[in-house]
């Protein structure tokens, strides 16, 4: 038996094309708001008749990010349960065909209602992706991919929304939901080329770590705070650049452009600091972050502000692979699905309570500058609590 194992093992040792795979399949969820904000005006002018549409509208395109906020954690566990590359394959088309359903679609409660099973299928695609990246590598390679996923993510959105406006411009408000069906190569791709993940007991016994919550539960507050710090820049980008100059929308695309390049920069730098500590990393990414916010608030020109914006970005893409390979340094082999479902959950869950936060704070404590400075502070306040456990702390990055 222990000759067979070794046996299927050695034939499935993945490689470059898995990780490819993963990485194309774990675009689909941003994918799926990124594209669509070209039609965004469209959208508003078709179903204005529509009671509510000025809030009805807008929930059609991020209502998705919700969904997977709330249900990665499930995914999570059913593909502990089930295997990793049927639910993978499976919301994969899923994604597919609902995702397609908004074209033919003239009844914004039925789009809705359609976005919200694809958010759930969204859930279950960045949840497996992430934890097939962590079943098949290890040490600095899975860092390396998970830095790569990250980059490849936030890169994707320059040419996502490019495509999107293009769909749109030539089919309509309803082009870009066309593009959802690239989903169904990448199932395909999954189906031949990925394999199952071998698990060393069929069955969980009753001595089986579990879930070791003491040491996760503050690390997803932390990915729910970089989440929502993150994604307030994105969503109010423009009324940040706003605030040193009247910016037109292609000048918000291209400054939002190099915002994502920074972010991508960022995450592949991870990979640089040999034998940091997740403390270490911590307050090197905040740090960032407190410079950007601040600048952001403080500059009165458009290039400072931009390269303050830079900055925050650059932070933002060594925090999340931070986080998550921390997370994944401390889970047991038999609960990284549930693991990485609740990462992505508070991922999500900062991305969708950004826009909600910061208007609310904006009317409450003074205006968008106040509100930046407020997360400047409190990006400074995180870096001193990473100072305090940085301590003995254990390397975290690979040498």
């Amino acid at each position: 038996m222990t000759n067979k194992l070794a046996d299927i093992e050695a034939n499935n040792r993945a490689t470059t094309k898995h990780g490819v795979i993963l990485i194309l399949a774990a675009i689909m969820p941003p994918m799926a708001i990124i594209t669509l904000i070209p039609i965004l005006p469209l959208l508003m002018k078709e179903f204005s008749d529509v009671q509510g549409f000025a809030f009805l509208v807008p929930v059609a395109l991020t209502v998705p990010a919700l969904c997977v906020a709330l249900f990665s954690p499930l995914a999570g566990w059913v593909s502990d349960k089930m295997g990793r590359k049927p639910v993978l394959i499976s919301a994969l088309l899923i994604y597919a065909l609902i995702g397609l359903f908004p074209y033919f679609l003239t009844n914004l409660t039925q789009i809705i209602a359609a976005r919200i099973v694809l958010g759930i299928a969204e859930a279950a695609i960045m949840t497996v992706a992430t934890a097939l990246i962590a079943d098949y590598f290890q040490g600095k390679e899975r860092q390396r991919w998970v830095s790569i996923q990250i980059a490849c993510v936030s890169l994707s959105a320059i040419a996502l929304i490019a495509i999107g406006g293009l769909l749109g411009e030539f089919f309509g408000s309803r082009g870009p939901f066309l593009l959802y069906l690239v989903a169904i190569p990448i199932a395909l791709c999954a189906a031949f080329i990925l394999f199952e993940p071998i698990k060393s007991h069929k069955k969980v016994s009753l001595d089986a770590p579990k879930l070791p919550w003491l040491r996760v539960f503050p690390l997803l507050l932390v990915t729910l705070f970089v989440g929502i710090v993150f994604y307030t820049m994105m969503v109010k980008l423009g009324e940040i650049l706003a605030l040193a100059s009247a910016v037109s929308p292609a000048v918000i695309g291209g400054i939002g452009a190099a915002a994502n390049i920074g972010m991508a920069l960022g995450s592949m730098a991870f990979g640089k600091f040999k034998g940091a500590s997740g403390p270490r990393l911590i307050s090197i990414g905040l740090t960032l972050s407190a410079i950007g916010y601040l600048g952001a608030a403080l500059s009165e020109t458009l290039m400072a502000t931009s390269i303050a914006i830079f900055i925050a970005c650059f932070g933002f893409g060594m925090l999340l692979p931070t986080m998550l390979n921390w997370i994944l340094s401390v889970l047991p082999k038999n609960v990284i699905g549930r693991g990485t479902g609740l990462w992505t959950g508070a991922f999500f869950l900062g991305q969708f309570t950004a826009p909600i936060i910061v208007t609310a704070l904006q009317s409450q404590i003074g205006g968008l500058e106040t509100v930046l400075m407020t997360y400047a502070g409190l990006s400074v306040l995180g870096v001193v609590i990473a100072f305090t456990r940085m301590k003995g702390a254990p390397g975290l990055v690979s040498h």
